[in-house]
Order: C-alpha cells, then structure tokens, then sequence
C-alpha cells in the first residue's frame, strides 16, 4: 500500500473526482493551504486526514507534508486536485516494495485538454517526481512548480496519471498561466549567470536534463510566441491532437507572450532599482 497527498485551495468542484480515484487507499492526506469554500468538508467525508498550512510555493508546501505528516506507508504519491489516479497506477504504485533503494519515482502524466489526451502538444512524456518516499524525499521550486532535489535517487513508473489542464476553462487557465509566467521570468532572470551549466545539460546531459535546459534557454529566443506554436503544433506533431490539441497550442502561445512581458518588465525594474 501507500498514501496519497492531494494539494487543495477551494477546489470543491474539482476534488471529488480526484478522491473518488484514489478511494480505497487506506491514507489520504489532503494538505489545504486556506480553502473559503466546501473543500474541506468533501475531505473530510472521503475519510482523509485534512492539514492545513500557509503557501508558500508548492516545493515548501510539499516538503511541509513530508516534515509534518506521520505518513502510514514508505511510499507517498502526490496529486493535485485537478489530477486523477489510473488502475494500471494504483496497481503499479501499490507493488512497489517499502524499503527500494530509491528516493522517488517519475511519473508521466497523460494531460487532457476538452477530455481529450493531447501527448504531443504536451511533451509526453513530460517526467514528474510525484511518487516518493515519506521519509527523507526533498523537493526544490523551479519556476512556477517544484522538481526533486538533485541528491534524489529517482526511478520511474509506467503507468501515468491523468491530468486535466481545462478543468478551470480558458480563462482559468490564463489567470493562472499568468501568474506562472510572473514566476518563469523571475526564476530564468535569476539563472542567468548561471546558464555554462545549462549548455552543459543540453549538450550532454540526460533526455529529462536536456528538456530542462531547452525550456530555460528558450527565454533567449525572440518571437517566442510564434516559434512555440511552431514547434507545438508543427514540429512536434500537435496537429494530430484534433481540435483540442490547436486550441490548446495557441494558449500555449499566448503564455509565452505573457512571460515575454514579464521579462521586460522586470529587467526595467532592476535596472530602475539599480540606477544612483
């Protein structure tokens, strides 16, 4: 067996679904950052353990869980609320042995956009570290989200969870794709002086390495919106995910010209800040 963490923040619509996936797991443990609305409530009916703790970002609100939560099993798989567990997981996850000589596992994720499975518009498989040991496993932030502390020994699993990005509509996905971006620029202005290691990675580090450094230096392009529904669209066959996979391949877009424009407003910033 293993426990499940699901991070939540007024998610009453979204979060059934995501317990109702993981429903006979004898360990849910729903990590609440402030919900206003019946979140909590739902949980607490689906038997989980509810926590609640200030966000910070989501490596200190998941590092907060591993340090906080006495966890009933070895092993600890995080979801969002806007994410769902498979049988072919749950079976995989569950014969898993408590004491593999590992930190955690990567998972790929199948992202949905209208219902649909979109992979090539997503990057599948696109590696997160989402099942990890209770005890010992550290997170790092990364822009807008978290990846695991390069000290981990990771493994990966097979099978994948679901991941439903339109499960907020466009305009929710914008508003949060804005405030992503806020985070993308401020973390790749801050990497700048370091990006020798970067090159590094992309010339001769591993495939999840590699994707991480491309993604960085990506900010240096110019054009960037047109040049990522290039690549989305055309290059990586996003054409062949219907008319969801187009959709969603502009948004992408869009969200390159919204980390653009936090880019140059806060190179202004600093360089106002800097001035005598």
């Amino acid at each position: 067996m293993f426990s499940v963490l699901i991070l939540t923040l007024n998610e009453e619509r979204k979060l059934p679904a995501c317990l109702a996936s993981v429903a006979g797991c004898d360990d849910i443990v729903v990590l609440d950052s402030g919900s206003t609305d019946q979140t909590l409530g739902i949980a607490r009916e689906a038997a989980a353990r509810v926590f609640v703790n200030q966000f910070e970002n989501f490596a200190a609100q998941r590092n907060h869980a591993h340090r906080a939560v006495d966890f009933r099993h070895p092993w600890v798989f995080h979801l969002d609320a806007d994410e769902q567990m498979t049988p072919e997981l749950r079976a995989e996850c569950a014969a898993r042995p408590g004491d593999e000589a590992l930190d955690g596992c990567y998972v790929a994720p199948h992202m949905l956009w209208e219902g649909r499975w979109i992979p090539r518009c997503t990057d599948y498989p696109a590696w997160q570290a989402r099942f990890v040991k209770a005890r010992g496993f550290e997170f790092i932030q990364a822009g807008h989200g978290q990846r695991e502390n390069p000290s981990m020994r990771m493994g990966r699993l097979r099978a994948s969870y679901l991941h439903d990005l339109s499960a907020d509509g466009v305009d929710g996905w914008l508003a949060k794709h804005r405030c992503y971006a806020r985070e993308e620029a401020a973390a790749f202005l801050t990497a700048e002086p370091g990006e020798r290691g970067l090159l590094r990675s992309l010339v001769a580090g591993p495939a999840l390495a590699r994707r991480r450094a491309l993604k960085h230096l990506s900010f240096h392009l110019p054009g960037r919106p047109g040049l990522r529904f290039i690549y989305q669209y055309l290059l990586r066959a996003g054409f062949l995910d219907g008319g969801p996979g187009y959709r969603y391949c502009r948004l992408l877009a869009r969200y390159e010209g919204f980390a653009d424009c936090e880019i140059r407003q806060l190179r202004i910033h600093r360089k106002t800040a800097a001035a005598p």
